[in-house]
């Protein structure tokens, strides 16, 4: 019999000291490995690539006040942060659901989270849009509390084969579920001037909506059609030419940004999904139960705000959160991404 040779993976190489690229970062991607290049990563206010850090943990634990024995649904798994602390709480009594649309985090998630002792006897994970709570709450609820985090993951932006980021090439894609729906390319390629302008100022309040818009249609009718993130970066570059130099490359960011996420809120229908969410909420909440809500979009937070509001008017919430919760200074340090972040919350009566 022949020896063969056992063939070794080489790591990733990279030119320089230091990894670039997503696909470099192979030590922050392997974080059970290299957990002193994730602590560093973390201790210098970034994320790692691959992960995602929880936002206001502590401040809805202190709300949510979970017991062991509780039912409780995580509607938005996303890395799980959130749902191990509150698995945690459980001290092993009771049981946690979770929900997530998106087949190729859940499944990184549920090992994971497996892999720390959080079998199926404690929590159970579903592939669910969390529009649809009310068909989870009819067969296993209702619960003792519900978290939902409206903020798309890290490391959904950072992978740049799923087209969130303008900061990185890839496929102008934008689907939290890659396997249903148009890609935001394909919904580019069908949009009108007037519809594609309402959508930026509407999703992302975006002040150069107008001058976007006519570039992008201007574009495609070219016969250029916009598949890539740097080709929609590029053409926003191209329509705001007019800015003076001094303050373009910063206008450039922020409509990049704005424009992604203009785009993101209309391919995955997030308005309409927290809308169906809102409303079916307080069927799947028990007498008492609890509702913490996570937006980072003034339009989220507004639909959050007049939903608790009312169903406080009508008797069907006992408490709601006066003001907005938001992360600390010292958080905001830590994670630049909880900047935006507002939590909201109401108590069933």
């Amino acid at each position: 019999m022949e020896n063969q040779e056992q063939t070794h993976k080489r790591r990733v190489r990279y030119k320089g000291t230091h990894p670039r690229n997503y696909k470099e970062k192979y030590k922050e991607l392997q974080p059970e490995k290299y957990a002193d290049t994730v602590a560093k990563v973390v201790s210098k206010g970034s994320t790692p690539a691959g992960m995602h850090i929880s936002i206001c943990v502590q401040e809805i634990l202190d709300f949510l006040q979970i017991k062991p024995g509780q039912k409780g649904l995580d509607a938005t798994l996303g890395y799980g942060g959130h749902t191990r602390e509150m698995l945690k709480c459980l001290q092993s009594e009771g049981h946690l659901y979770a929900l997530d649309v998106d087949p190729i985090e859940l499944v990184k998630t549920r090992e994971r989270l497996q892999s720390q002792g959080f079998g199926p006897e404690i929590l159970t994970i579903i592939q669910e849009n969390f529009a649809n709570i009310g068909r989870v709450g009819a067969e296993v609820g209702p619960f003792d509390f519900v978290l939902a985090d409206l903020g798309v993951s890290s490391m959904q932006i950072d992978n740049p084969d799923r087209g969130f980021s303008y900061k990185t090439e890839g496929p102008l894609d934008l689907r939290l579920n890659p396997e249903k729906g148009i890609t935001a390319a394909e919904r580019l390629r069908t949009i009108d001037e007037e519809e594609l302008q309402g959508m930026l100022l509407e999703n992302a309040d975006e002040p150069y909506a107008e001058e976007i818009a006519r570039a992008v249609v201007l574009e495609i009718k070219k016969g250029n059609p916009i598949d890539t993130t740097t080709h929609l970066r590029q053409v926003i570059e191209k329509a705001l030419s007019a800015v003076p130099e001094a303050d373009r490359k910063e206008a450039v960011k922020k409509s990049c940004q704005r424009t992604f996420q203009a785009l993101r809120i209309d391919v995955n229908s997030e308005f309409e999904v927290l809308y169906s969410f809102l409303e079916a909420l307080p069927d799947v909440l028990a007498p008492g139960g609890r509702v913490a809500i996570l937006t980072f979009h003034s339009g989220e937070d507004r639909l959050v705000k007049k939903s608790f509001k009312r169903l406080k008017k009508e008797g069907v919430y006992s408490e709601i959160a006066d003001e907005v919760i938001r992360p600390s200074a010292e958080e905001c340090l830590r994670n630049g991404r909880a900047r935006s972040t507002k939590m909201r919350w109401a108590v069933k009566a």
